[in-house]
């Protein structure tokens, strides 16, 4: 009798060191089913070098913008970016605005008109035209601008994406406050939502048509909804883009003169 109570004993105590084992492992190691940890940082950063090469380039951008009962409004820029913060946006169409030009060097935005003789100064979230904001074309960088924290996971089209809330580092750049749909597997940006400092939902925009530009597959159009009148919006599709060496120099009030 005593020899079966001290195998029983030994046994219990056995599987109470087992089980002790296992919930120190638990402790550290993540379960099967729990997702491994996601680097929010990381993954802005990487879905900004899918919307635009990281080095200098230029590209020829059109804007298609809408309103119910008022005809399309349609222009044409090529943009000269260098780094995500050093910019030039040229005006080629409409023929009247051709010449204008917007300058962004860090979070600094002038604008060069012909008939003025200094350059005037804008803020990115000033309206370039239809939807479409001066920052969103002029500054092309998240993970400069924002500081990032994941909010939880979603499924698109039957496709993982996490949902970041993107919080401004500064009040000068172009929104409160972005929530971004990106594609974990291969950093695909699906949407985002663009909001005021007092909270209210701006506009949502829609990134799309992913073709192979500069070596990789990036969306070649970006459709800006208003958040409250849903009827308007703004269709910007990158029509062409190139690399280009882009010294300092470029990237000048003097320079705006002397663009062709």
């Amino acid at each position: 009798m005593l020899h079966t109570s001290l195998h029983v004993g030994r046994a219990v105590t056995t599987l109470a060191l087992c089980a002790l084992c296992a919930h120190s492992v638990a402790q550290v190691l993540p379960s099967a089913t729990e997702p491994p940890q996601i680097d929010a940082k990381l993954l802005v950063e990487r879905a900004d070098e899918v919307r635009f090469p990281k080095g200098g380039f230029e590209m020829e951008v059109t804007i298609l913008s809408s309103k119910p009962n008022e005809e399309k409004d349609e222009r044409r820029y090529r943009v000269l970016s260098r780094g995500g913060d050093n910019s030039i946006v040229q005006v080629l169409e409409p023929a009247a605005d051709r010449g204008q030009a917007i300058l962004m060097k860090g979070r600094d935005l002038w604008m060069y008109v012909p008939d003025v003789s200094q350059p005037i100064r804008l803020s990115l979230a000033q309206r370039l035209t239809g939807q479409v904001a001066n920052g969103d074309l002029a500054r092309t960088n998240f993970s400069i601008d924002y500081d990032a924290t994941v909010l939880r996971t979603e499924s698109i089209a039957g496709v993982e994406h996490v949902v970041l809330e993107l919080t401004a580092k500064e009040r000068s750049v172009t929104y409160a406050k972005v929530i971004a749909w990106i594609n974990r597997a291969n950093f695909h940006t699906a949407k985002a939502e663009f909001y005021a400092v007092s909270g209210r939902l701006l506009k949502t925009a829609h990134y799309q048509n992913y073709k192979p530009m500069l070596g990789r597959l990036r969306p070649t159009r970006m459709t800006l909804i208003d958040a409250v009148k849903k009827n308007e919006e703004s269709v910007m599709d990158y029509v062409s883009m190139k690399q280009k060496d882009l010294p300092d120099r470029v990237f000048s009030k003097e320079n705006l003169r002397r663009l062709d």
